[in-house]
């Protein structure tokens, strides 16, 4: 018989309590428990970034996280990201550009590029590139997702 744990956290804004097994990492919790199907499931071992989300302010590998881990936590996924500001920026940016052809790895890099960005990050490609090297794409060749995240950052500097 598997271990259960109650847990506490905040989810998008709301509250959540709910009775998990204590193996039982975050990304599947979202997904499975909570319906947030945006995070996805890729390598399962924190590579491929696909996961990535955020948790008490920090991107954050849910597929490397236990839920139980994330007690007390408050946890933003892409349902839960702003649709103004420079969010909607940025997702804007990310279709004029065509950065997120299959979308797979879109949410993943949505929260790795606003934490970039948030934390002051400069139009400096390969920073951007560096800063984002723990998502994959195999789709874009990473050109579309650099300019989406350089034009938001001009974009707020000509602001």
């Amino acid at each position: 018989m598997s271990e259960t744990r109650e847990i506490t956290l905040t989810v998008n804004g709301e509250a959540v309590t709910a009775t998990v097994p204590v193996r039982l990492n975050l990304v599947d919790f979202l997904r499975y428990t909570l319906g947030l199907t945006g995070s996805h499931v890729g390598c399962e071992h924190g590579v491929c970034g696909a996961c990535t989300l955020d948790v008490d302010g920090a991107t954050t590998r849910g597929c490397l996280m236990l839920a139980v881990q994330a007690d007390g936590s408050t946890i933003t996924t892409v349902e839960g990201l702003p649709t103004d500001g420079v969010t909607g920026a940025l997702r804007a940016a990310f279709t004029e550009r065509n950065a997120l052809q299959c979308g797979f790895c879109t949410p993943g890099m949505l929260a790795s590029a606003l934490e970039y960005i948030g934390a002051g990050g400069a139009a400096d490609r390969v920073a951007i590139r560096e800063h984002l090297s723990g998502n994959y794409c195999r789709c874009t060749g990473y050109q579309s997702i650099v300019d989406a995240v350089c034009d938001v950052i001009e974009g707020r500097a000509q602001a």
